[in-house]
């Protein structure tokens, strides 16, 4: 078995005997050619499998130590698959500082549909273990939370929910397979924006996850194939191609955004800054240590009472006021007015996401620029 980090480069790539090509094709055929009928074939039709989508399925299951990956055409389509193996009666534990867009496909489209869910704050344990009912099935949580980087420990929650013989599905967009292998650590399902840090250049949005059994795969691609939202072969490939250079780029967002938190926390404008290392007695750095090779590059922080915000925000010049994160670019938004504005105001303030969050992608730009944007907005409030 060969390291990871030649897993990121060489694998799920099908030897190529007819050209010699080292690189997957981009096969963009919606339908494919039976040699005759009643044979047997791999490939039929498009939403059901193509080989640049078995390519990149191939390589994140691989990285993810896992049965079989699945390829989606953006992050919610695979949340969305995930849940979808629930069915009206069965209860689910959910973190309490989930996405934004998870939250609204809970509370729009699978409550009203009869799965009932429990929003728990999944870094206490014990909370988790008293919100078990005699229906549930699973246990659904980020690995660090958005925009609090929150941290959970998937050895903890995997034995508790086994125990009461449910689910764990998690959410490791923010650390990536080069950082944590939550299958490893006792989940069964592991889901990914791939939009983000896989991808790695805002160029397309799309979706993974990974099964830890066959049986669980199974279910997947039924639901994979029946539900449709499958990624298309261009952006396969995208994804392909952004995974090859996953090491050296998280390794460049992590040295950034350290630099960024030094000068943060020497910044007399700032309340607080966000980020599982930063205390070193706490218990996102207890668990992020133990369970993870690094934090992301990924940081929140606040403004001191009666700054203004939007004011800092669209002072900034290179640093980029948008969604997303996990870039090549440094990306920054307000999460209160931006990723999680639809989550109401009380609940959104019980959250602890204020007004004066700012939440901060570090990109792969030279952390002295960006420092010194950052420093230039600050001037200015």
């Amino acid at each position: 078995m060969v390291k990871f980090n030649t897993l990121l480069v060489r694998g799920g790539k099908p030897d190529d005997n007819n050209t010699g090509a080292v690189n997957v094709p981009i096969y963009n055929s919606s339908t494919f050619r039976y040699p005759k009928l009643g044979t047997d074939v791999r490939w039929d039709y498009e939403r059901s499998g193509n080989p640049t989508r078995d390519a990149v399925e191939n390589v994140c299951a691989e990285l993810e130590n896992g049965d079989r990956g699945f390829a989606f055409s953006s992050g919610m389509a695979a949340i969305h698959a995930a849940l979808s193996l629930f069915k009206p009666g069965d209860h689910i534990i959910i973190g309490d500082n989930i996405y934004g867009g998870t939250f609204r496909l809970v509370n729009d489209f699978l409550k009203p549909r009869g799965i009932e869910f429990s929003e728990v704050d999944t870094q206490d344990v014990q909370a988790v273990e008293a919100a078990f009912q005699k229906n549930t099935k699973a246990v659904y949580f980020e690995t660090v939370t958005n925009p609090l980087l929150k941290v959970s420990s998937v050895k903890q929650l995997a034995q508790v929910a086994h125990q009461h013989h449910a689910m764990v599905i998690v959410d490791n967009t923010f650390l990536t397979p080069y950082l944590q292998r939550p299958l490893d650590l006792g989940a069964d399902l592991v889901l990914h924006s791939a939009t983000k840090y896989l991808g790695g250049h805002s160029d397309f949005t799309a979706g993974i996850i990974v099964t830890k059994t066959k049986e669980l795969s199974d279910q997947v691609y039924t639901l994979q194939n029946s539900i449709g939202a499958v990624l298309a072969p261009q952006e396969a490939n995208l994804l392909r191609r952004g995974i090859q250079t996953l090491n050296i780029r998280m390794d460049r967002h992590i040295q950034n955004a350290q630099k960024i938190i030094d000068y943060l926390l020497s910044n007399p404008k700032v309340g607080k800054v966000y980020y599982p290392t930063v205390d070193k007695s706490s218990e996102d750095y207890q668990i992020i240590t133990d369970e993870a090779n690094g934090a992301g590059g990924v940081l929140s922080f606040e403004l001191q009472d009666g700054l203004d915000a939007a004011k800092f925000v669209n002072s900034l010049k290179l640093i980029i006021l948008a969604v997303s994160l996990g870039a090549a670019e440094s990306l920054v938004e307000v999460p209160a007015f931006m990723s999680h504005f639809e989550i109401p105001k009380p609940q959104r303030l019980e959250m602890g996401i204020k007004d004066e969050l700012i939440r901060l992608s570090v990109g792969l730009e030279d952390a002295d620029d960006l420092i010194a944007d950052l420093d230039q907005a600050f001037a200015k409030i």
